[in-house]
Formats: structure tokens, sequence, C-alpha cells
């Protein structure tokens, strides 16, 4: 005890790590076909990276439409048109005079990175169609002071603020009101990206809110510690946006979700600094509670700037596993009585057999004994053990913890499996299937250039509605394909990727080949909807971690009465009457953006 604070020095910034300004990720990884239709995904960040894999377009071609190959492209046109921006001289002229020249910029294409986030709608439209509205300026505060000038210059001058950290929501939530007609100015917090300090005695950290998951993650476990949260979006999502949308991660059966692991929140709103002098454990102080308020708030109420969070140290042990099980229901029977009867490790994701079967076609090339050893699995699982390679469904597993509580966790893991039919599929298969979540985000842009649309999102379910949710969902994706007679067949799939005791998260998988299809984007758009609309008729949730943002905004009266409804107007009111934080998410203000007389 008594060690005292740490002060990390600042986190370096380097060249390597460089974004894409039109896909997601890294600019220097991506997937590319080969000769022979071999796809490679470019580059070495990943366990994926720079290995062949012959099955993958051919499963693909399979699975959804015969015609997708290396000459049927469909060439991105990006950029797109980019209107001119507004502008507002005397807020400009105010805030150069405190943040400088190099931290306000108008480039076109930075404007447009900072107006759209990851949804296929505002993937497809930056590179076959036009975005529309976008940010007319963006801003770059080094640090609360700047913040909280920026908030007041903005009130005295009319203008509308849109917070940016990752750009990695799938909501629609930065994309810009098309009605509004002030100056719209983009705050990207990047430069605000320190851990300011870590108390290894309380294992606390405080850290400011643009910071980003990969680099929190290095810097803490230099010094013996992890946050835990880990969104499949950590190598560009930032804290301020775990915050802003109530976000959870792939461990959050160890560590919690963010509110869980939160301990404190300053934000910067119009009507003064949210803040207090000391974190304890616990208190009850009313409502006076600032982050009840704000997770889930979407930039909507102000600037997220810092946060205290709890640490945990680094795990004595880490382990990855697998487990095979007959057919989905077998899997969903294990994780329930998982919740029921022991404690689930860090991470376990259960994916459908769509997902398997893709899955398995992301295997490298293999060839002497790996090429026997595989066939040799092969045949012992479908053969010997009876799976249906049309049904079976694969879980991943995380342990993490003491070398006591990791052993005691796998025993009671891999008892239960067999219970229910589950056969163990190795530590090997497992630590791939875990991060081939990183590897394989970067499919969607690959396949856009193919003809394929494709969108995740995301519901939460009690355990008695999980296969209804699961079956209903996939149904109606299939009916609404067939119904516009649209062409080769749907990819619908779904995985179960967090346990609770009193039921799950499921993800959902959709893609479609849009060659000869008018308006393709509305259409997936149509579509996800009504994916959507089925997923809340069977009991499922409107979102377990994405947020609302617009694109499910127009569901939030089948979810919230009225009273809830103008409660959060009312909130939004009482903070931010100018409505200077106008993105026009949730049930907030409209993004009109024009003052109330």
């Amino acid at each position: 005890m008594k060690h005292g604070r740490i002060t990390p020095a600042p986190p370096a910034q380097r060249a390597e790590d460089r974004e894409s300004a039109c896909v997601w990720g890294f600019e220097d990884t991506a997937f590319e076909m080969l000769a022979g239709d071999v796809v490679r995904l470019s580059g070495d960040r990943y366990e994926l990276a720079g290995q062949e894999l012959p099955d993958l377009l051919g499963w693909v071609r399979d699975a959804i439409h015969p015609d997708i190959a290396a000459d049927n492209l469909n060439p991105s046109r990006y950029p797109p048109p980019i209107e001119r921006p507004r502008t507002n001289p005397a807020f400009v002229a105010e805030i150069r005079g405190f943040l400088g020249e190099d931290r306000v910029e108008d480039d076109a294409e930075l404007r447009l990175r900072h107006g759209r986030g990851q949804t296929q709608e505002e993937m497809y439209r930056i590179k076959y169609d036009r975005l529309g509205r976008i940010p007319d300026l963006v801003v770059f505060p080094g640090g609360e002071d700047d913040v909280a000038a920026l908030v007041a210059a903005a009130r005295a001058h009319d203008v509308c603020l849109i917070p940016y950290g990752g750009g990695t929501n799938v909501s629609n939530a930065l994309s810009c009101p098309e009605d509004e007609d002030r100056m719209i100015v983009s705050v990207d917090m990047c430069r605000m990206n320190r851990i300011l300090w870590i108390d290894p005695d309380n294992h606390m950290a405080c850290i400011q809110a643009g910071a980003v998951g990969r680099i929190i993650a290095e810097q803490l476990a230099g010094y013996g510690f992890t946050m835990g949260h880990e969104p499949d979006s950590i190598e560009f999502s930032t804290l301020g946006g775990w915050i802003a949308t109530h976000a959870s991660g792939m461990k959050k059966n160890r560590y919690g979700n963010i509110e869980d692991i939160v301990l404190d929140v300053t934000v910067v709103t119009p009507q003064g600094t949210l803040s207090r002098p000391t974190v304890v454990p616990r208190e009850s102080v009313g409502v006076g509670d600032a982050r009840r308020w704000i997770y889930g708030s979407e930039g909507g109420l102000g600037i997220v700037t810092q946060a205290v969070v709890r640490l945990f140290p680094l795990p004595e042990v880490q382990e990855y596993g697998s487990i095979i099980f007959p057919s989905l229901e077998n899997g969903v029977d294990f994780l329930y009585e998982l919740t029921r009867t022991a404690t689930p490790p860090a991470s376990v994701r259960l994916v459908d057999n769509m997902q398997f079967q893709l899955s398995q076609t992301l295997k490298p090339r293999s060839a002497g004994l790996g090429k026997l050893r595989s066939a040799l699995e092969k045949w012992f699982v479908v053969r010997v053990k009876g799976f249906d390679p049309q049904k079976m469904t694969a879980c991943t597993l995380v342990f993490e913890g003491s070398k006591d509580r990791v052993d005691a966790e796998r025993r009671s893991v891999y008892r239960i499996a067999g219970k229910h039919g589950g056969m163990k599929g190795g530590a090997s298969n497992g630590r791939r299937g875990y991060q081939l979540t990183f590897g394989i985000a970067y499919l969607r842009d690959w396949i856009l250039n193919h003809w394929l649309l494709a969108e995740s999102f995301e519901t939460s379910a009690a355990w008695s509605d999980v296969m209804k949710v699961c079956n209903n969902v996939r149904r109606r994706l299939n009916e609404e394909h067939g119904r516009r007679k649209l062409p080769g067949k749907p990819f619908v799939s779904c995985r179960v990727t967090q346990v609770y005791p009193t039921g799950v998260c499921i993800y959902f998988y959709f893609a479609y080949y849009f060659k000869g299809v008018e308006n393709p984007s509305d259409v997936f758009s149509e579509m996800e909807h009504a994916a959507r609309d089925e997923v809340l008729r069977s009991g499922g949730s409107l979102s377990h971690h994405h947020g609302i943002g617009k694109i499910r905004r127009d569901f939030l009266p089948r979810v919230l009465s009225e009273g809830m409804l103008n409660w959060q107007r009312q909130i939004k009111k009482a903070v931010d009457p100018d409505n200077v934080f106008g993105a026009g998410n949730q049930a907030f203000d409209s993004g009109s953006g024009r003052r109330e007389p």
C-alpha cells in the first residue's frame, strides 16, 4: 500500500497504425483475391493475415450467389461529391483564438470521415452515392478547458457540435441531420488520449475520453493491470464512445459491462461541467450521479472528457478453449445450465451452423501432416460422433484469472458441455475463433466490391425467447429476400456473444447479392428494419450495446412509454435548451437546430 499514483507518459503516435479513410480498419490491411480464386488478408497484424484461403470464395458462391468472381467487380467511386462547408465566421474566429490554426480543419475528406460511422448505408454511400450533409468543420481540443470553451462558443454563436471518438458506431449516430441549417462542428477527441493517472493501491485509473481501446490495454498492461473491457471494436473505439453508447465487451463475464467498470465520469454540458472531487466505492447522492444520465446518451447531452475506471490485475492465466455441439439448441441449453450451476469463463460465444461453416473456410491451406490431421478430425466428428455438418455449431471460450479459478471453470464448462452433447474442439480452435473477430471485420468492405451488402445488428433476449428470436429473425429475412425476388440466396446467421443469469446477447449477420437491384442500400435498410421488427415481436430488445442513434430511433415508442419518452425530451431541454448537441439521436431534439422562441 501507499505506492502513490503513477503518471504514464503520453502514448506514442505510430505511423504504421494509420487508419483507412474509406473502409474499416488499418490502411495496411485488406482482403484481396489472388490467382486461382484464392483469398488472402494482407499485412501482418492478425493471425489470419498472410494466409492463403482457398475455400472461402467457393463457399460464398454456394451460400449466396454463383457469380461472385475476381472479374465481376463493383469498383468504388470514393470519394463522393462533397458539399462546400457552411461557416460561422464569428465562431471560427473565437475558437482559433484558443485552439490555434493547426487544430481547426475544413479538409473535405476529413469532414467526410467525421460525418459517418460504419453502417452499410454510410459505407455504400461514400463509395457509390453521396453522403449528404456532413460536418462543416473538424476541431481537436487538447484538454477539458478547450472543450468547455468550445461548448460556450457554440452556444454563444448558435453552432451545432457532434462529439467524435473512433467513428466505429453502427447506428448512424454521426450522420448529420439534413435539415440542420446551423454550422455543424465535429469535435474529435483524439488529442485527449492520455491515461492521466493510475492508482495501483486502489485499482483505479483516470483516462481521457479520446483514448483508444488498444492503446489503453497496452499501457495498462505495462503496469500489470487491465480494464477488461474488450469490445469487438477495441482497436479503434474510445473510452468516451464506450460510455456514450453504453457499451459491452467480449469478456463481460469476468469484468462486467462499461457501467460496472466506470466509477466516475466528467462531462462538459451547456449548463456547466459535471464532475466530482473524489471517487469512492459506492455512494448514494440522489439523482445527481452524472453516470446514470450519460450512459447511452450518444452525444446528445454533452462531451465526456474523462472517466475514472476500475482496474484488475493482469490475469495469472489466460487459456482458450472450444466446444463443438450437434446443434444450436444444444449449445443454448449448455449456456443456460452454465449460468445456473457454474461461473462462466471470461468469454463464451456460440455461433450457429452458417457462421461455423464460414469460419471453416477462413482456415489457411494445409499440407502434409496438417492436412492429414484435419481430415482425421473431420472424419471423427462426422463419422464417429455423428455430427451433421449442416447443423453442428461451435463455442469459443476464453478463461482468465488465477490458476485455481481457471482450472475450476474449465472443469465445470466441459462437464456441462458433455451433458448437452458437446465435445472439446481444442485450445487452438478457441484462440483462432476468438482472434477471428478482429480479422473478419475486414470482410465486409471486400465483399462490397463484389456486389455483396452486409451488416450486423444485435439484441438481447430472455432465455425463454432465445431460440424464438433466432429462428424468427432468420425466417423473416429469408421471407423478405424472397418477397422482393432478389438474386441468389440471403446470408443470415446469428451467434450468442454474452450470457447473463436472465438471458443472452444475440448478434445477427445479414448479407445479400445486389447486382441489378435498384437502390440496393435502401432495400437492405428495409429488410434490416423488418428484422428489428421481428426481434421486438419475438421478445428481444431494441439494442444490447450498439445504442439507438438514428437507425433505431423510430422503434422507441414500441419499447418506451410516452412518459419515458417525454422524460428523455425534458432532460434534453433542461441540459441543452439550445440544442448545441444537435445530432438528432434517440428521442432528443430532431436536429433542426432552431432555438425555441
